[in-house]
Formats: structure tokens, C-alpha cells, sequence
């Protein structure tokens, strides 16, 4: 096979990587977003923020601290 064609399989992998990761940090920011609307005494937008910035760490936090049970 050529070096070119591998160059451009494997760009292309991590390409579509980066975009399932991509994908999934938008989901846990709405996710998060719409259950801190129901289950946080705080502001949704400042847990989408954090999440958004940091999102282990963010959604960590949002578990621990801001979601009430």
C-alpha cells in the first residue's frame, strides 16, 4: 500500500475520534445543563460552564456538589 493512502486511513480515524469526542462533551453539557434544571439549586448555565471548561472534573463536581437528590 502506499504511505499516502495509510496517512490519509489513519487521519481519517482520528478525525472521526475527534469527533465522537466532540460529540459526546456536547452531550454531557446538555445533559448536564437540562438535570441541573430540575435537580440544582443552582444556575444551569454555570454547571454547563463547568462542564464545558472542565468536563471530567466538571461533571465530578456536579454529582458532588450540585446535583440534590
Amino acid at each position: 500500500m502506499s504511505p499516502l493512502l495509510l496517512q490519509g486511513a489513519a487521519a481519517g480515524i482520528v478525525v472521526l475520534i475527534w469527533l465522537l469526542f466532540l460529540v459526546v462533551h456536547f452531550a454531557m453539557i446538555a445533559w448536564t445543563y437540562s438535570d441541573a434544571q430540575d435537580r440544582s439549586e443552582h444556575p444551569p448555565v454555570l454547571w454547563a460552564l463547568v462542564v464545558f471548561f472542565a468536563p471530567i472534573l466538571g461533571i465530578l463536581l456536579y454529582f458532588i456538589v450540585g446535583r440534590n437528590s
